[in-house]
């Protein structure tokens, strides 16, 4: 959760200011993996919850959709605050303390007497587990020499795409043989695990991996110069516009993949959790092949072809006659994700290489704000259309997305050419 941030490609010129390399404590990246693991379970946790939610509340299941929605919009908006934190006290510090952060939010998901306090507690929960992956990510290119950074990146991320298919396959079976607030004791027992283990990791860490910002002047104005430089790059705003689309599209109509196996083929909310957990295996195929992908494909080829897959995959979900026929699809729809998000990543960490954190940052921000743009929009539409319709809807716009996507990356690859 899926997240903005996937396994990187080869092929990016080095940084003119790569970091020395530095003697790292053991186990100090596989930490922050088992934190983007906690990460993605919080994210999608909710999910396969969504039928038992609405039983439990008396809501439409759209109405239930809320609980995401509310995630998605505090976890992208958080990440423009974290960037300036983590440059201001210590990249890996705000780490540990946001997984303490995220224990706590947990809990008072699993405490939340009424529907409207479970969302409150569901909004904190988004905006403190934006402080895991983006500030894991860039404290691993502030330590880890350029040339031995992509696989130490890829290993990292898998952690957050385990994570992102254990929750779905955990809120599908809390919905069936639990409560639905038990995923979030554990939840919050993972994070208040993984939080002592990067204190005591912080406090062993060289000099360099530990640093502070000097405290000069605002972080957070800065950051507010860099996201209005950024912006006013044309291909910039192309790659914004673009992954925020994505996110209405694709995810708009993966949070309702798992009650659509529920309501159409009678599966049980366990087993539809099981079903759309393949995703994540999907993502990690991507990880393992990304190379060979990358030199057979190029980044046109991904683009290309992943989108094909995700809208292939999403009509055959929704319009097959058979469940099992959603098994071979989710495994799709997942390395089809990879492949297109993938490459609208590598653009956005390069579309202002003077600027490149507050791009991320922005980029992470498009992505989980369209998510909650396109889950809130299909809670409106799914009485007129049905869970169908939905997955219908968002086969078609990521089709079309990333055919509009490869016309445009063409084009600029002409124009460079050219010059």
């Amino acid at each position: 959760m899926a997240t903005p941030f996937s396994p990187p490609m080869p092929s990016l010129p080095a940084p003119v200011h790569a970091p020395t390399d530095v003697v790292l404590p053991r186990g100090a990246i596989v930490a922050l993996s088992v934190a983007a693991f906690g990460s993605g379970m919080s994210l999608r946790v909710m999910d396969a919850m969504l039928p038992r939610l609405a039983a439990e509340f008396s809501l439409t299941l759209g109405a239930a959709a809320s609980v995401i929605t509310v995630f998605a919009v505090a976890y992208g908006l958080a990440q423009l605050l974290f960037g300036p934190l983590g440059d201001r006290f210590g990249k890996y510090r705000v780490v540990a303390l946001g997984c303490l952060a995220c224990a706590l939010t947990a809990v008072a998901c699993a405490l939340a007497p009424s529907f409207g306090l479970l969302l409150l507690a569901r909004t904190l929960a988004g905006a403190t587990a934006a402080s895991i992956i983006p500030l894991s990510m860039a404290w691993i290119g502030d330590v880890i020499p350029y040339e031995r950074r992509q696989p130490v990146l890829a290993r990292f991320l898998i952690g957050q795409i385990l994570g992102l298919s254990c929750g779905v396959a955990l809120g599908g079976f809390a919905a069936d043989h639990l409560q639905w607030r038990t995923p979030f004791v554990l939840i919050a027992l993972v994070f208040f695990l993984i939080a002592v283990w990067l204190l005591a990791l912080n406090r062993r860490l060289p000099h360099q991996a530990r640093q502070r910002g000097q405290g000069e002047g605002s972080a957070v104005v800065r950051m507010a110069s860099e996201f209005g430089q950024v912006l006013a790059l044309p291909w910039a705003r192309v790659i914004l516009v673009t992954v925020f689309a994505e996110g209405a599209f694709l995810y708009g109509s993966f949070a309702f993949l798992a009650a659509h196996l529920h309501q159409l083929h009678a599966l049980s909310l366990s087993v539809a959790g099981q079903v759309v957990m393949l995703y994540g295996l999907g993502g990690l195929l991507f990880a393992f092949s990304a190379p060979g992908l990358v030199r057979r494909l190029g980044e046109v080829g991904l683009c290309k072809w992943g989108g094909m897959l995700v809208a292939l995959a999403f009509l055959v979900i929704a319009l097959a006659d058979a469940w099992w026929w959603s098994v071979p699809a989710c495994f799709m729809a997942g390395l089809g994700f990879y492949m297109f998000h993938n490459t609208l990543q590598i653009n956005a960490t390069q579309m202002a290489p003077e600027r490149r954190g507050a791009a991320v940052a922005a980029f992470a921000a498009c992505f989980f704000i369209g998510q909650s743009v396109g889950i809130a929009a299909n809670g409106q539409l799914i009485a007129l259309v049905g869970t169908t319709g939905i997955i219908v809807l968002g086969a078609l716009g990521v089709g079309l997305l990333s055919w509009n996507f490869v016309r445009l990356l063409r084009t600029k690859r002409r124009h460079e050419l050219a010059q």
